[in-house]
């Protein structure tokens, strides 16, 4: 029997594509912060089209949830890359984004190596985290705060990566939280559990990270920086502690799946082409701050 995981990981693909580039958008039209301010997702919040997104992003981050119930991690984080196929191609098609040649073949690199993961991925249930991994994820949150409010001072492409970087950070530790979650027996049991809370301080603080990195130039570098530095942990922490399973004999398969998976995506961090420009802007000047999209 299939397992429905596979069903929800294509639909959580496609979600994402549309979350990246329709928040991109919005974040383009949105005044540079250099501060960690919260206040930004608040900004954020005023544009229709960035709340499209966000409903996108929740879509993305459900399906995720559930197909973590069964497919392992290293999986589920590195098919969220390929949600960057999507966005590409959208912002190409609907805003006449112009992508390097070089970005073009690492997308495709990047496609060949989830496809290495899908077929050696074996569907699994979780194991318990454990108080050790709930401690771990509370003492990663505040690190991950902290690097955030010093991050902001970083300006262009930098700036992308850095806090994508750490958005990405905080966006594993949301799906290692997930992965066991996912079991939980009951509904009571689901919002008692400690992991939920983390996984929405986790998110909330990966969210306003990200946004922060899409503000500063390249919409392609700041999530491929995000999921590059999301799928490392990921995958460790699922192997070693939550039961995440290769098919035997298939190790090789997803080890190199895994290597082609994050070269490319750390190659788009390098190669990505800023998709829009913001002006700089004095405090009496932010109120006509606009996008200007790359025709």
């Amino acid at each position: 029997m299939v397992s429905s995981g596979w069903c929800f990981l294509a639909a959580m693909i496609v979600a994402y594509g549309f979350a990246n580039m329709l928040q991109s958008v919005a974040a383009a039209r949105t005044t540079v912060h250099h501060t960690f301010d919260p206040g930004l997702l608040l900004r954020l919040a005023g544009h229709r089209t960035y709340l499209i997104g966000l409903l996108c992003q929740v879509t993305g981050f459900v399906l995720a949830f559930l197909a973590r119930r069964d497919l392992p991690l290293f999986l589920v984080q590195a098919s969220v890359a390929a949600g960057l196929g999507v966005t590409a191609l959208l912002g190409v098609v609907v805003l006449k984004w112009r992508l390097p040649v070089a970005e073009v073949a690492l997308l495709v690199l990047l496609f060949a190596g989830i496809t290495a993961l899908v077929l050696s991925a074996q569907p699994a249930p979780s194991k318990g985290l454990g108080t050790a991994g709930l401690v771990g994820l509370a003492v990663a949150l505040g690190g991950i705060g902290l690097l955030g409010f010093f991050a902001v001072r970083l300006h262009g492409a930098p700036g992308s990566v850095v806090l994508g970087s750490l958005a990405g950070m905080a966006f594993s530790a949301a799906a290692v939280a997930a992965r066991p979650l996912a079991s939980a027996p009951s509904a009571e049991a689901f919002v008692r559990d400690p992991l939920l809370y983390l996984l929405i301080a986790h998110s909330l603080v990966g969210q306003l990270l990200l946004g922060l990195a899409m503000q500063r130039g390249s919409t392609t570098a700041a999530v491929a920086a995000m999921d590059a530095a999301g799928a490392v942990p990921a995958a460790i922490v699922g192997l070693l502690l939550l039961n995440d399973k290769i098919w035997p004999g298939r190790e090789w398969l997803a080890a190199v799946g895994f290597l082609i998976t994050l070269a490319s995506v750390i190659g788009l961090t390098r190669y990505a082409a800023p998709q829009h420009h913001h002006a700089v802007t004095r405090p009496r000047e932010r109120a006509m701050v606009g996008a200007v999209p790359r025709a």
